[in-house]
């Protein structure tokens, strides 16, 4: 079998930026969420969908906050998406998916804890994550975990991350730390970017194995000397942004393998929720 784990925090703002506006009988603006429905009502149709969770960040402040003040929070996000929230996650059970709302954690730790776990189950052939997100790449594991980017229809295991980035899977965190990642309001490293990093990520893999001296890094890389100063003095703020980049395994999620099997949408929800939404009940076969 193989195991569907969904971003939902990504599939609502995708659908806010893609999906048509539109209004519910009460006047509130909903075009986002008729947009997830309906692109998860397409993913159940798919055939070999039969395990399926969906991750949501209920709360968009976690523990990273209290350790990173730059860290991303719920910050100029459009009232009329951040109020579709309840809604999304009330569209993934209604649509009968496993679906873990995310408080203390973030979306992407539920993923990444969902990914391993379920990978360890003899019976999983395969666990796709559903979300094009570069920091859950960290979790890939040759062909068994990957992460599969609906909208390109692509699919990257162990050696499509090493293709992309020019590293192992197990660097991911390491990469973002050095060379930023804005979606998450981490600053990375000044004058690192994504062929530095890379080139010694390749070597070393992790900042901590990394020499202070880059006279000693035994490969050549442009501007080696601003690089290997920056690196020696900001090392502290480096291992820092590694660990708000390195997604937690630790999530307390109650389902089991067997729990997760999609038996199909909670009929009554469902036509409940799209009546509100305006919309007509998906055809989920």
């Amino acid at each position: 079998m193989k195991v569907h784990l969904i971003d939902g925090t990504f599939e609502l703002f995708r659908a806010h930026f893609g999906a048509p506006p539109g209004t519910s009988r009460s006047g509130q603006e909903v075009g986002a969420t008729r947009g997830l429905v309906r692109s998860m009502a397409a993913l159940l149709r798919k055939p070999g969908v039969t395990h399926i969770g969906f991750a949501f960040d209920t709360v968009i402040e976690s523990f990273r906050n209290q350790l990173f003040a730059g860290y991303k929070t719920g910050e100029g996000m459009e009232p009329i998406l951040y109020a579709q929230f309840p809604l999304a996650e009330r569209a993934a059970r209604a649509l009968g998916m496993a679906t873990w709302s995310m408080i203390d954690f973030e979306a992407d730790d539920g993923l990444a804890t969902a990914a391993v776990r379920y990978a360890k189950d003899p019976r999983v052939e395969q666990v796709l994550i559903c979300s094009p997100d570069k920091d859950l790449c960290q979790v890939v594991s040759q062909k068994r975990i990957c992460t599969f980017d609906r909208i390109r229809d692509r699919v990257y295991d162990a050696a499509g991350v090493r293709e992309k980035f020019g590293i192992d899977s197990q660097s991911i965190p390491d990469y973002l730390a050095m060379v930023g990642d804005s979606a998450d309001g981490i600053p990375g490293l000044p004058k690192w970017g994504a062929k530095s990093a890379a080139t010694v990520l390749a070597h070393y893999q992790h900042i901590e194995k990394i020499p202070d001296d880059e006279a000693a890094w035994p490969f050549k890389v442009r501007g080696a000397a601003n690089l290997g100063k920056v690196l020696r003095e900001q090392r502290s703020e480096a291992m820092l942004y590694k660990e708000l980049a390195t997604l937690r395994l630790d999530v307390p999620l109650a389902e089991s393998l067997d729990q997760i099997e999609w038996k199909g949408a909670d009929t009554e929800a469902l036509a409940a929720l799209c009546e509100e939404l305006g919309m007509s009940v998906p055809n989920l076969s």
